[in-house]
């Protein structure tokens, strides 16, 4: 009964985490779409046959699809979900060109299509501020309780009072920004700007790398410097900090982003971490069950990775398309039919490719090989 209900807890927080941002991003899509007078044929959550919908007062039709694995918003003009410039654009009337969102100018297309990432970060900023504001922030102040014997922390020259200030340029204002920083960057030299007894001193730390094994028997390989302080502080703000404070947050969840996959390409970080939809279910019944506050975070992380995947220069996504723009604004015309159906196909098969591989992983990480494989030795 407890798998049992693992399972369920996993799939329902699943569908719900991914719903809302789903819902979010094809919402940015709609609304700024919407702005420049383009038509919206169909708003779909998830892909395939329809489960159940509306049609609404302008004809746009909203539906739930039966695999949740992402959504849609299909405009006039569309050949399909994936925005592909339709056959019978030559043959529209007047009226049709006018709401149609190949014929809207090159601004129009590009500010529809960058709405969708756009929607995730506003509203991954907007809540963490509401939580902030509310439940509070983890804030406990940046200063060294402790140092570990034989650490990276001892041999840097770190001292217990030390207040550190600033971590390879950026700044520190919690403990917690340390730990983030230094996870991610192990065996890398730190350059630390420290506070001791009232002068800053300029230190380098290199962080011992070590293997973890998180809660759901992930094994991953981080930084430690091996400082320790006191327990955490949870802290409300007013409004205006709480937004500046969900701000600083989500630049830090994008650095740390494109840290991790800058290390993936050269090398010194495995792919293995790379998780794709059954791992990401995993962690929301894993999430969910800790409590509403460690759910709500885990939305704001996913719906900033979310905006950040839908950037990548690859046709299918959104930065495929912009990255298409920008060369029709360079060479002051599209590119051709052709072009633009080939590259659409070699995004369809990287994208493809990218969620074998990362399902692949997740059926590894899951002990789903292991299973099959005990099955037939």
């Amino acid at each position: 009964m407890d798998v049992l209900g693992g399972f369920w807890t996993s799939v329902l927080a699943f569908l719900l985490v991914l719903t809302v941002l789903v819902f979010v991003h094809e919402l940015g899509h709609y609304l700024v779409a919407r702005r420049n007078g383009v038509r919206i044929e169909v708003f779909s959550i998830g892909f395939g046959p329809e489960l159940f919908g509306f049609t609404d007062r302008v004809g746009t039709r909203w539906k739930i699809s039966a695999l949740p694995l992402g959504g849609y918003v299909k405009m006039f003009g569309d050949a399909d979900p994936a925005s592909t410039p339709g056959a019978h654009l030559s043959a529209m009337t007047e009226e049709e060109r006018a709401v149609s969102f190949h014929h809207k100018s090159l601004g129009q297309r590009a500010a529809v299509v960058a709405a969708g990432p756009i929607a995730n970060f506003i509203f991954s900023i907007t809540v963490l501020s509401v939580l902030f504001a509310t439940a509070g922030q983890s804030f406990t102040p940046a200063d060294v309780g402790g140092v570990q014997p034989g650490s990276a922390a001892e041999r840097a020259g770190l001292k217990p009072g030390d207040l550190i200030r600033a971590i390879d340029g950026t700044e520190i204002q919690r403990f917690e920004e340390i730990r983030s920083i230094v996870s991610i960057k192990p065996g890398e030299t730190l350059r630390m700007d420290v506070e001791r007894d009232g002068k800053m001193i300029a230190l380098d730390a290199t962080p011992d790398a070590r293997e973890i094994v998180d809660r759901m028997g992930n094994s991953h390989r981080v930084g430690q410097l091996g400082i320790t302080r006191g327990g955490a502080d949870m802290k409300r703000h007013d409004p205006a900090t709480a937004v500046w404070q969900a701000t600083r947050e989500i630049y830090g969840m994008i650095s740390g982003t494109f840290t991790a996959l800058g290390q993936m390409i050269e090398g010194s970080r495995g792919t293995e971490e790379l998780g794709g939809p059954l791992r990401i279910a995993q962690m929301s019944g894993e999430v969910a069950q800790s409590g509403w506050y460690p759910l709500v975070w885990f939305m704001a992380f996913l719906s900033v990775n979310l905006g950040l995947i839908n950037l990548f220069p690859v046709p299918m996504l959104d930065g495929g398309h912009l990255l298409f723009y920008a060369i029709e604004g360079a060479l002051g015309r599209p590119l051709g039919a052709r072009a633009q159906e080939y590259g659409f196909r070699i995004g369809l098969a990287l994208v493809l490719t990218l969620m074998v591989f990362a399902t692949w992983n997740d059926l590894v990480q899951l002990r789903v090989v292991d299973f099959f494989r005990g099955l037939v030795s």
